[in-house]
């Protein structure tokens, strides 16, 4: 990974990440009202990751919904919240088995369904997968064996360390978990939340409140597919434009945060 910090474009990208969250972590909102910005990006982030995933609702629907059973979409926004407010909570399970956490993951996006066999536990030979987003990108699909060799590979990267930039870091996590697609569902707001944790115990992000879900969103589904082939090539220029897009989509998260700031400022004036 470190190598990858290395690539031309990356240090850039890393250094406007860095100057970009310094910003909203030097707010003097924040000072004050972390908690309320937090929980906002979280909501945002959640919105977002949910929106990728097929299900753009506008912020206000999410916000006031506390049915998330009705139909897909509302599934589909119901799991996005759940990881977003998990993630959190697995710092420490992270760092010792991503593995476990990953698993943890999938059950808390599924809801909880434990009487599901696929639900909490990477997919079996023959068993379907539905990712319709990455299916788009015709990103060849890896069988279970190569599954499990690949994720022990990053298992063992991340618990060894590393002293590549969490950018690199949490795009690797991101674009691998997506191209992989380990669980049968919810591949797509797992790998997302995965890359928060990333962030969020590298130090780079401790609030989680750069929510890089709500940039993904914004850069649209289809620079988010281009980008991810550029991963799934494992060319330089294909982890660079990979990283680069995951670069933008954390500064405009930022950007997002920066104005819930912005609006917790004017109110309290």
């Amino acid at each position: 990974m470190a190598v990858l910090g290395a690539l031309p474009g990356v240090p850039e990208s890393v250094d406007a990440v860095r100057q970009a969250v310094d910003k909203v972590y030097g707010h003097r909102v924040m000072r004050r009202r972390s908690t309320e910005v937090t929980s906002e990006a979280a909501l945002r982030g959640a919105r977002g990751s949910a929106a990728l995933a097929g299900a753009d609702w506008p912020l206000e629907e999410v916000r006031r919904r506390s049915d998330f059973s009705a139909d897909e979409q509302a599934r589909t926004v119901g799991a996005a919240l759940r990881l977003t407010a998990e993630a959190g909570q697995l710092l420490s399970i992270w760092r010792q088995s991503p593995v476990q956490a990953l698993a943890r993951l999938h059950l808390v996006a599924a809801g909880g369904v434990v009487d599901e066999p696929t639900v909490g536990r990477p997919r079996l030979a023959g068993e379907p997968v539905d990712e319709p987003l990455v299916e788009i990108a015709e990103i060849p699909l890896p069988d279970p064996a190569e599954v499990a060799a690949r994720l022990d590979g990053l298992t063992g990267l991340l618990r060894a360390g590393t002293d590549a930039p969490a950018l690199v870091v949490g795009a690797v996590v991101h674009g691998e978990l997506l191209c992989l697609r380990p669980f049968g569902s919810f591949n797509g707001p797992l790998a997302r939340a995965a890359e928060r944790i990333v962030l969020v115990g590298s130090g780079l992000d401790p609030k989680s409140i750069c929510p890089a879900e709500v940039g993904h969103a914004e850069l649209g589904r289809a620079g988010y597919l281009k980008a991810l082939e550029g991963y799934a090539s494992g060319t330089p220029e294909g982890m660079v434009q990979w990283i680069g897009h995951c670069g933008r989509a954390l500064e405009l998260g930022v950007r997002e945060s920066v104005a819930v700031c912005e609006a917790l400022q004017r109110g309290a004036a």
